[in-house]
């Protein structure tokens, strides 16, 4: 049976308040727009609002990355970098950008790194797995399938796909030039 809480509800939220929440959380989390505003609507939704008047997220979101403490660009950057030397390919970064709440235009620079580094995090993935020319020996027909559904789970394009599953243990598929 769970404890009742002693100590008094908190406050419901003031213009003032909602900034300094904002301000911690950009503080502590590298983030985006949207992830900052689903932040300061959970928070409103959890503790309540003062006025009858709404309170208008999308203005401190956007001070905030005039100020330069939210980099959607930036962010979904980085997102491409982790997402490429974890073994995912360009698909599930496409995923994650959404899901992020980034906008094409800051995300295509992103979409490019993930597209110039399709290759090596195919790769990466197909050793983490031990998949095609890196598995001790060659894959049966239900071990290729599942290899074949995780590689494209991962976001990768299914003609890369198909070259590291096709491989031979020991000998790499030809890379595209």
């Amino acid at each position: 049976m769970p404890r009742p809480s002693r100590s008094k509800p908190r406050p419901p939220l003031s213009a003032a308040s909602l900034e300094e929440l904002a301000l911690f959380y950009v503080g502590r989390y590298a983030t985006t727009r949207a992830r900052l505003r689903r932040y300061l609507e959970r928070k409103i939704r959890e503790r309540g609002w003062e006025s009858d008047a709404p309170p208008d997220i999308a203005v401190i979101a956007e001070k905030f990355a005039e100020r330069g403490y939210i980099d959607d660009r930036g962010f979904a950057n980085m997102r491409a970098y982790s997402l490429v030397r974890r073994g995912y390919g360009p698909r599930r970064l496409n995923g994650r950008l959404y899901a992020d709440g980034i906008e094409d235009e800051d995300g295509e620079e992103a979409r490019e790194i993930a597209r110039k580094g399709a290759w090596d995090s195919a790769e990466i993935f197909a050793k983490k797995r031990r998949i095609g020319p890196f598995a001790a020996e060659p894959l049966d027909d239900n071990a290729r399938q599942k290899a074949f559904a995780a590689m494209m789970r991962a976001g990768h394009d299914i003609d890369l796909v198909k070259k590291f599953i096709n491989s031979e243990p020991g000998s790499p598929p030809e890379r595209d030039a």
